[in-house]
């Protein structure tokens, strides 16, 4: 094989892998003592990138976040990426990532979006289902502004639980 295919080759493989959630530590416990979260639906392309980002936000990067999907997409829905943007998040290079069950390990709280999505149950999870709508079903941007907005007042919700439950 010569030489510039298969470094191509390698490269491409890296690539995908890194697209894989992955947890910061093989044990599941959170990383630096801070709470974990992660969000998941089918697709990775919408409600969890958009719960991910705004949890982000809103706790000063002082919780972990992740999303993942059962079977994720090409890329982050266009109108969450705006929407989010007039927040200050930037999804713009974000990109679905697939669920494992590591990442579901590394996580304290796992949030379904309400999309049916399956995840692997282990015992001393926190398991919610937020039922939202989906942005990939959103006719405007408004609509998608609206499902942002839901999913901007769970988080805070979970956010201040999250804070009260701390020692």
């Amino acid at each position: 094989m010569r030489e510039d295919v298969k470094e191509s080759t390698e490269q491409a493989s890296r690539a995908s892998d890194a697209r894989v959630a992955v947890p910061e530590r093989a044990d599941g416990a959170a990383a630096e003592g801070r709470p974990e979260i992660l969000f998941v639906c089918v697709h990775n392309a919408g409600r969890s990138q958009m719960a991910a980002g705004l949890v982000t936000l809103r706790s000063g990067g002082t919780i972990g976040v992740r999303s993942a999907g059962s079977h994720p997409g090409d890329s982050v829905n266009p109108l969450a990426v705006q929407a989010m943007a007039e927040l200050g998040v930037d999804l713009g290079s974000a990109f679905p990532k697939r669920l494992t069950d590591d990442a579901v390990r590394a996580a304290d709280v796992v949030v379904t979006m309400g999309c049916g999505d399956a995840c692997p149950i282990f015992p001393g999870k926190r398991y919610e289902d937020w039922v939202v709508d989906d942005p990939a079903e959103a006719g405007s941007l408004d609509e998608v502004r609206r499902i942002r907005d839901d999913i901007d007042a769970r988080v805070r919700g979970l956010l201040a639980e999250l804070d009260t439950s701390s020692p």
